[in-house]
């Protein structure tokens, strides 16, 4: 136990905004959407914003392929019928246009959304929103668009938690828990402790967030409002704890505690703080996630001799844990994509690497989806199409992702180290 005890510095509202984390696309998809998007007719500056990040958004996923800006053709209207023929010769497969209005210090974004191939218009939609809002008018732009072609929902209006570890003038640690965009922009700082802060959790409706913090010397679980910044802490135990997992209504954590010296899976009630005990095992059972409708939990555990994936239904009186993973020696840190028809986990290889590796029900093996030597704390955009994780790179921790159509990005800090991702549910 830590004798000595430091002052943790709270960001209230407002929070004050921290460096950035640096959007690096490293790979797309091999067959994407063709797509051409006039620059906004309005303010050019502002056009020209949303236009940056409108790109960024929809090349991020993997599925788009944006074309050149010195490639665009006028859009020829006659008849009041938008001309197809010349944006066909292009391999176009998608015409995005739209128009920037203020009004009443509002900023109005009107677009419209035309497949070349079946010359029709399939959407035709409107943002609204205040001047310093464009980057969430964009982002949710970049959705509409997303969602209009793919029929899935975007998730660039989504956001990003995690851990920064920087070092002060005197080589201590300071870690930060940071809220960013999903492309890494607009970075924010939600907590700073001279402990250690670790396992940030989102609530399903993106109003709260949970973590465990060390600032006093033990571990204690913390709820915290994104808006105000207020924060409460819900359990304290003069042990470990750990993997603080919402469920999908709200009103439950699952956490791992080492109440009689081995970790064990609980269940927290946040109305009255009731600690429900859900394995006990000789073995560490930790890193427990809910699926979607609640009605189930994955975690950690090494009862079999080796990490491996359990599930536990909770629809039964004293349920049973159920193994589903049994490829390989090593497989941790799973969640259920947003379906429940597969599982993100890590998974160590034949060559003794760890990687992000996914299970769908329906398969009997498994899908190795990463090539770093270290990738670890996996987490599943809310469309599931998605997963941004952890990455060692020349000893140094970032975040990196990829898409599930084969998108790949890095999301490097511009000070110290980032780790321990979480992805929000939709917002809106």
């Amino acid at each position: 136990m830590k004798k000595n005890l430091f002052l943790v510095v709270l960001f209230l509202f407002p929070i004050f905004t921290y460096g950035e984390l640096f959007l690096e696309i490293t790979k797309g998809s091999e067959d994407p959407y063709r797509v051409a998007m006039i620059p906004f007719e309005g303010n050019s500056r502002v056009s020209k914003q949303l236009n940056d990040i409108m790109r960024n958004d929809l090349i991020r996923t993997g599925e788009f392929s944006i074309l050149d800006e010195e490639l665009l053709l006028p859009v020829k209207i006659i008849n009041d019928e938008l001309v197809f023929s010349d944006w066909k010769l292009l391999g176009i497969d998608y015409l995005v246009t739209g128009t920037i209005g203020n009004a009443n210090n509002s900023l109005d974004i009107s677009y419209e959304i035309f497949d070349i191939h079946k010359k029709r218009k399939v959407r035709s939609s409107k943002v609204f929103g205040i001047p310093n809002q464009i980057r969430q008018l964009a982002h949710y732009t970049s959705d509409g668009i997303y969602e209009s072609i793919t029929g899935i929902k975007g998730i660039a209006a989504t956001r990003l938690l995690y851990v920064n570890e920087v070092k002060d003038s005197r080589f201590i640690s300071i870690y930060k828990l940071m809220l960013a965009d999903s492309d890494g922009a607009n970075e924010k700082v939600l907590l700073s402790s001279s402990e250690p802060i670790i396992s940030p959790s989102w609530s399903p409706d993106g109003k709260r967030v949970a973590y465990v913090s060390f600032e006093t010397g033990i571990a204690k679980v913390f709820i915290q409002e994104i808006a105000s910044g207020k924060r409460e802490a819900v359990l304290s135990q003069d042990t470990q704890i750990s993997s603080p997992s919402w469920s999908p209504d709200g009103k439950y954590l699952s956490l791992t505690l080492y109440q009689d010296g081995n970790a064990e899976i609980y269940i927290l009630r946040l109305r009255d703080r009731t600690l429900t005990r859900m394995t006990n095992q000789f073995a560490i059972d930790t890193e427990s996630s809910w699926s979607p409708k609640g009605n189930k939990i994955l975690f950690t555990s090494g009862r079999s001799g080796s990490p491996q994936i359990y599930e536990l239904d909770l629809r039964k009186l004293n349920p049973k844990a159920k193994r589903i993973s049994f490829e390989g020696t090593y497989n941790a840190k799973a969640s259920y994509l947003p379906n429940e028809e597969g599982v993100i986990f890590v998974h160590r290889s034949n060559d003794g690497l760890f990687h992000i590796a996914l299970k769908y029900k329906r398969e009997n093996f498994i899908r190795v989806l990463t090539e770093a030597k270290m990738d670890e704390s996996p987490s599943v955009a809310p469309n599931g199409n998605m997963v941004i994780y952890g990455i060692k790179e020349n000893d140094l921790s970032m975040l990196a992702g990829f898409s599930l159509s084969g998108a790949k990005f890095k999301l490097p800090a511009s000070d110290g180290e980032v780790r321990e991702p979480a992805w929000s549910n939709f917002l809106r």
